[in-house]
């Protein structure tokens, strides 16, 4: 990778229980392509930039055997802490540099990871390890986020919820930003013909105004504003819950709210 945000333990362990499985939909879209391009069986999937494993152990039942890598040692460890998963294993190792061998791999996937990746040099490896008829599947989510609960304003919630990240907007590293584009700059360079791009699949999930807080507190852009200013970090999270409870008119932050999350998913088959 050439991004490295997620370092730290506690971190990771922030990154565990609170960021957002994929959804469902993105699974059957993803697998259902690879269904069209290669015969079964599918022996090989690898997770790229897998954090700590949350679409890793999603897939896993339909491949003989899944791989999750990521760069960061922290991530890998709190991965491997989850149990039932005998098919899955992790290994720590940069995304520009996967230890596959040639053509060995059906499916290749980045769960809201590849804007970190080095392009040229991801791409170079996805070409030599996946095996012909294999698939790419990159997919992530916008930072565009709706919340909503009944009583509440129209749109009030999500206001406040840009209003209160704005201290960390300028520490949004590069890579975010290309995220936010839907991996227009990767879509481009992936020299496969057969490629596509599904855009703006709402994830509609309900979450606690709690874990709305610590999602918040699992993304890079605060965890880089935590190093440089705690008190403003911590004093953001505090006002996210109050105001959320605030315009909610409840006073519990357990209290649930809707959530919609603005997915893509970029897909592409190696030729024969």
């Amino acid at each position: 990778m050439a991004y490295r945000g997620f370092e730290g333990k506690k971190h990771a362990s922030v990154y565990q229980k609170y960021r957002i499985d994929p959804p469902e939909e993105i699974q059957k879209l993803i697998l259902g392509y690879l269904d069209k391009k290669k015969e079964k069986p599918h022996d090989l999937a690898v997770d790229v930039g897998c954090g700590t494993g949350q679409l890793t152990r999603q897939i896993a039942c339909h491949f003989k055997s899944v791989v999750g890598t990521d760069i960061s040692k922290a991530q890998i460890e709190e991965a491997r802490m989850m149990p039932g998963f005998p098919n899955v294993s992790y290994k720590v190792c940069p995304a520009e540099t996967l230890p596959f061998d040639n053509s060995s791999v059906d499916l290749i996937a980045a769960a809201t990871a590849a804007h970190y990746f080095d392009t040229d040099m991801f791409l170079k490896e996805v070409e030599r390890i996946l095996k012909p008829q294999g698939c790419i599947a990159l997919l992530g989510y916008t930072s565009k986020f709706e919340f909503y609960f009944p009583g509440a304003h129209h749109g009030r919630l999500s206001e406040i919820y840009e209003e209160e990240c704005r201290p960390f907007f300028p520490y949004i590293a590069v890579q975010g930003g290309k995220n936010d584009t839907m991996l227009q700059e990767m879509f481009e360079a992936i020299a496969y013909p057969d490629k596509e791009r599904v855009e703006d699949i709402i994830y509609k999930i309900r979450k606690p105004v709690s874990d709305i807080v610590g999602l918040t507190e699992s993304f890079s852009p605060y965890q880089n504003l935590l190093k440089a200013e705690p008190d403003v970090a911590n004093a953001v999270l505090q006002r996210i819950e109050q105001r959320f409870l605030e315009e909610m008119k409840v006073s519990s932050p357990e209290t649930e709210l809707e959530m919609w999350v603005h997915y893509y998913c970029i897909l592409a088959s190696k030729p024969k």
